[in-house]
């Protein structure tokens, strides 16, 4: 006989199995902010502003084509300031014990649509350090750019500084420990639905129909056991040995009353 998928059954079996949800979902939770706390190392951000714009002169004035050529720069200049000959130079600067790679890797470069401005923005386990890459990675291009590109056009908006109270950026606690509430949440609802799965106890007539093939034509009661019919039989003959002392009782009470009126 072909199966069919009960989803009301499915929901009743998985209401049993809520408790076991919810520990899995809680010691995922746990886990997620034990090693968010703990084993995760913070990392902190510096960022730098540059603004990419031309100086201007009295022989060449500013005008809507100098900052469209300043514009369409920046996609450039993105590559350039992540490039092997900027990077190499603020290792060699900053006496890093990092390849060029390695620190490609911590450095972004974003900008805003139609915007002469770059942001350059650095990470690294130590905010001072982070602080100092991002300043000289900007210096470092602003020298280098006018040997590579023959241009004049950048200058150092808002250097990167070292707040007073500063704050990780990464690890999100909280954020970890949502995703593990999800990630908790469908593991123990899928440990629930194996474990029923595997459950090959008989517990409905469907499941005999199921695994037999016959239809079923009726359902024996279940019997008392042996000791609760021994308490029953028991029972009943302590309540018929009352039943004949109170009956012998009033009988004699009876047979006293007729002979004292004779």
């Amino acid at each position: 006989m072909e199966s069919t998928f009960n989803v009301k059954e499915f929901m009743k079996n998985l209401r049993k199995r809520i408790p076991l949800i919810l520990m899995v979902t809680l010691l995922f939770v746990a886990l997620s902010g034990v090693v968010s706390y703990t084993l995760m190392k913070p990392i902190y951000q510096a960022s730098t502003q540059i603004l990419v714009n031309q100086n201007a002169t009295a022989a060449q004035p500013f005008d809507a084509q100098n900052i469209d050529a300043n514009i369409q720069l920046i996609s450039t200049y993105n590559v350039i300031i992540k490039s092997p000959a900027i990077l190499a130079a603020v290792i060699e600067e900053l006496k890093l014990n990092e390849s060029v790679t390695d620190l490609n890797e911590r450095i972004e470069v974003t900008s805003v649509e139609n915007s002469q401005v770059l942001t350059l923005n650095v990470e690294d386990a130590s905010m001072e350090r982070a602080v100092l890459i991002a300043n000289t990675t900007a210096s470092v291009f602003q020298a280098e750019i006018k040997n590579l590109m023959k241009v004049d056009n950048v200058n150092i908006l808002a250097p990167a500084v070292l707040p007073v109270d500063p704050e990780p950026v990464k690890p999100d606690p909280l954020f970890n420990m949502a995703i593990g509430a999800v990630m908790g949440f469908m593991i123990g609802t899928g440990l629930a639905i194996l474990l029923d799965q595997m459950n090959t106890t008989i517990r409905t007539e469907e499941d005999i129909e199921d695994i037999v093939g016959l239809q079923v034509l009726g359902i024996v009661s279940q019997a008392e056991s042996t000791k609760e019919m021994r308490k029953s039989s028991n029972y009943k003959e302590q309540k018929e040995l009352v039943g004949d002392v109170d009956s012998e009782k009033v009988k004699s009470i009876g047979g006293t009353k007729i002979g004292g009126s004779i």
